[in-house]
């Protein structure tokens, strides 16, 4: 999984970069929708197609299945991509991949276990999250110092790339934190096959691409800003509609409540990551579109850790019953942290410069 994570972690921002390279800013906003809608139905099919094998077929194939489409990307690639580009010596941040590695490795096992193999104020579970906390510190000395940081601290000086990056982070949380726990309230609470549940929160990949491609004609005429300020008070409509969801309820209100997040994600995923590309100049591009997305792996991996101790504390109150009224308490509660979440997101839009302040910065880098 780590050799795989090594894999993606290059072609997901390599791949927006391109975009952001050969595109105006025009017509960024479309072809950045595509691709993040490419994410987020990964995201929902994935678990779904997941699920499916490990029930009909074998759960080996929950991983032979990617080997055929990284055989077609790269010949894809091979075929279609042609770039000159000038070739340079550079030095790998090694160190710095391994601490911040075994950084949030310890932070997500700490929040995963805790509660669970052994308690929150244990030894060990204290042990995990200072010594996270100092392998993280430590990372964070080391980029000071080497010459080609794994993660320039210099993106952290931008209120639009501190912005874009914690609205990164928590679109991951959210996605994640809904496609790991919608579809298990769907078929235990609802009582529907994994198909069913599948498709149920498939309409939040409908909902993402058709906002996505139509943010730039938003963000053009109102800004970046404003544009993700709409798209996150729809997260919060949405998130907030599914603080309604329970045993009773009916499957097209899941599947309508998470078009909803989905709309809003793709008013806010798509403008911030533009605003962001378009900030710096080509060199940094490449940097401050790995730095998103990394923020937003982070945040998906934090958001089912999170969500997945929400869960396991709730059903342990329960005594671990796993009975349907016992999975909507579990799945109201992850959904309450996927409405706070939502109201985060806000936040960190405001943090954003405005209009103005945004197209100064991108005029002046060409």
């Amino acid at each position: 999984r780590a050799i795989q994570g090594i894999g993606a972690g290059a072609i997901q921002p390599i791949s927006m970069t391109i975009a952001g390279d050969i595109y105006t800013l025009e017509e960024r906003a479309k072809v950045q929708g595509y691709l993040a809608s490419v994410w987020a139905m990964s995201a929902v099919v994935g678990p779904t197609l997941g699920g499916v094998f490990a029930q009909y077929v074998s759960w080996r194939w929950i991983f032979f299945v990617n080997i055929p489409f990284c055989l077609l990307a790269a010949w894809i690639l091979l075929r279609n991509l042609k770039e000159d580009v000038p070739r340079t010596k550079h030095k790998i941040d090694y160190a710095g991949a391994v601490l911040l590695t075994l950084g949030c490795s310890l932070l997500m096992l700490g929040l995963l276990e805790g509660g669970q193999r052994w308690s929150w104020g244990s030894i060990t579970s204290i042990s995990i999250f200072v010594g996270g906390a100092l392998i993280l510190t430590a990372f964070i000395a080391l980029q000071r110092k080497v010459s080609e940081p794994i993660l320039p601290l210099w993106v952290f000086r931008s209120r639009l790339l501190v912005g874009g990056s914690v609205v990164s982070l928590v679109v991951g949380a959210v996605l994640l934190g809904l496609t790991s726990y919608v579809p298990t309230y769907v078929q235990i609470a609802l009582g529907t096959g994994p198909l069913v549940a599948g498709f149920a929160l498939a309409t939040l990949t409908i909902g993402w691409p058709l906002a996505a491609s139509l943010s730039g004609r938003f963000y053009l005429r109102i800004g970046f800003r404003n544009t993700s300020l709409i798209g996150g008070a729809i997260v919060v409509i949405g998130c907030a509609l599914t603080l309604l969801l329970n045993e009773n309820s009916a499957l097209w209100e899941v599947a309508l409540f998470v078009f909803i997040v989905g709309l809003g994600m793709g008013l806010v995923a798509s403008p911030t990551l533009v605003a962001v590309q378009s900030s710096v100049d080509w060199g940094r591009r490449g940097v401050v579109t790995g730095t998103n997305m990394f923020s937003r792996s982070i945040g998906s991996a934090l958001g089912v850790a999170v969500f997945g101790a929400i869960a396991n504390a709730t059903l342990n109150a329960e005594n671990g019953d796993p009975s349907a009224k016992a999975i909507t308490t579990a799945s109201h509660q992850v959904f309450l942290g996927g409405a706070i979440l939502s109201v985060v997101l806000v936040a960190a839009v405001l943090v954003m410069p405005s209009r103005s302040e945004v197209k100064s910065v991108i005029a002046s880098k060409g």
